[in-house]
């Protein structure tokens, strides 16, 4: 229940993104909440497998930069989730350039906060 919980967050926090960033884009205007539900499915798994270790690895540049970095990280994740979800299903997410998708991961991490604040979801946050 707790995946599927973050996952509704996520796919309400990117549809957030996708409306609000010029920048990234769903080339299928007919399924737009497919699309988003299944980047959000891969944004998801990768925020729950790759990015503790990315986390770690990345732990002396962040403390560096007082926690900037972090969001580069959160950056390179949604790339990796647009590349997933565009090769498997073909869903269409495109983001233009990595100033969009900066923007798109501070989006993403704003409102995904806020709703496991606004829901209570004690775990950790799935703010990409």
């Amino acid at each position: 229940m707790n995946f599927i919980m973050r996952w509704l967050i996520t796919a309400i926090a990117v549809g957030v993104a996708v409306w609000v960033v010029p920048g990234i884009t769903i080339l299928s205007n007919d399924s737009s909440w497919i699309a988003i539900a299944i980047f959000a499915l891969f944004l998801s798994l990768i925020n729950m497998s790759i990015k503790p270790i990315l986390q770690i690895l990345s732990l002396p540049v962040t403390v560096l930069t007082l926690g900037l970095f972090y969001i580069i990280v959160n950056t390179f994740l949604l790339y990796i989730a647009a590349w997933l979800a565009n090769g498997i299903f073909q869903v269409g997410f495109y983001i233009s350039d990595f100033g969009w998708a900066f923007l798109a991961s501070i989006i993403i991490s704003i409102v995904s906060a806020l709703l496991n604040g606004l829901i209570g979801n004690d775990s950790n946050s799935e703010s990409n």
